[in-house]
């Protein structure tokens, strides 16, 4: 069965910091562009990061820029996703998703093929 698995969400103070991982089975996340996407209560989805296959290009959110940090493990088939500095407005659950387009555009929601569940990140004190 392929599918995603997102971890690492959790409860967090604003300017913590969190890890997420997106760890694929039954197939290799080394052929797919990767994105993060993430999405709170009455809000948009809104499209967070994304790591191309090589892993050479990453693009992020103006939201996001200079706070969070995308990165490949191609020996242990993740991709992780690393939040600081985080604000009380980065609260939303946060899903990856994984497309065979292997580039990464602005847009990947049509060409994104699995999807994770999703992992939930709140910033509150």
């Amino acid at each position: 069965q392929l599918q995603l698995v997102e971890s690492g969400g959790g409860l967090v103070q604003p300017g913590g910091s969190l890890g997420l991982s997106c760890v694929a089975s039954g197939f290799t996340l080394n052929n797919y562009a990767i994105a993060w996407f993430r999405q709170a209560p009455g809000k948009e989805r809104e499209g967070v990061s994304c790591i191309s296959a090589s892993g050479a290009s990453t693009n992020y959110a103006d939201s996001v820029k200079g706070r969070f940090t995308i990165s490949r493990d191609r020996t242990k088939n993740t991709v992780s996703l690393h939040l600081n500095s985080l604000k009380p407005e980065d609260t939303a659950v946060y899903y990856c998703a994984a497309s065979s387009f292997r580039l990464c555009v602005p847009d990947m929601v049509p060409l994104s093929d699995y999807w994770g569940q999703g992992t939930q990140v709140t910033v509150s004190s």
